[in-house]
């Protein structure tokens, strides 16, 4: 499916960039490059997990397609991978599965959110903590994800990936959300991953020592540096 080119001066309404519908599935394609060293690939070590690759799409925050997202892959630091991998295992005895919205995030992408933002006035999700510039994406450490019953419908979760509203701090939701919360937050954190309040999305390896990188997803866009200082 085609999807809107990346504009730095294009921007959706205020509602839209606040919240709106989760992104769809994003079936694999043969555009998708090999990850760097000392990456792996979700697809590959996740085979029954759904991806839902936000910033491969433009049903994300800036409207569009960002840089770096030339095919929609998903790509964590080995270690991550292979806890998410016994995460996942963990769901799967609750007849549970995850589904990927984010992981690594080339360098390029965030400076595209952030020319976006300075270019349409809409700096407040870096001033208010939504987005940061020195992102743990960038790293190959963090993930965004939610779970999925048996016939891959995503759970309540109170909530929309990616919202920037107070009801995506993960205490914010009540009843069966935030159950649901409460288990993707257990399974994520038996494994070793820290959770990030404001964002019930979103999870940290705690790798100390990780450069961040600029690996496009895609083969067809500039190679860029494997690692930024």
């Amino acid at each position: 499916m085609p999807w809107t080119p990346f504009d730095p001066t294009r921007a959706p309404s205020l509602a839209t960039v606040r919240e709106r519908p989760d992104p769809p599935e994003t079936p694999p394609t043969r555009d998708l490059a090999d990850p760097p060293p000392g990456f792996s690939d979700l697809r590959a070590v996740l085979p029954h997990a759904h991806f839902a690759i936000a910033y491969a799409t433009d049903v994300n925050f800036v409207g569009s397609l960002l840089p770096g997202y030339g095919a929609p892959g998903a790509w964590l630091r080995t270690p991550a991978a292979e806890a998410l991998v016994r995460a996942s295992r963990a769901a799967a005895r609750h007849g549970l599965q995850l589904v990927i919205y984010d992981a690594y995030r080339p360098v390029r992408a965030t400076e595209a959110m952030w020319s976006w933002a300075g270019q349409t006035g809409h700096r407040w999700l870096f001033d208010d903590g939504w987005v940061v510039r020195r992102s743990r994406h960038n790293t190959g450490i963090a993930v965004d994800l939610t779970l999925a019953d048996p016939s891959g419908t995503r759970l309540d979760m109170g909530g929309r990936f990616d919202a920037f509203v107070d009801r995506s701090w993960t205490a914010r939701a009540t009843g069966v959300a935030a159950a649901h919360r409460a288990r993707l937050r257990e399974l994520l954190t038996a494994e070793g991953f820290r959770p990030l309040e404001q964002e019930w999305w979103h999870f940290e390896w705690p790798l100390a020592e990780a450069a961040r990188c600029d690996v496009p997803y895609g083969t067809t866009e500039p190679p860029g540096a494997a690692e930024v200082p």
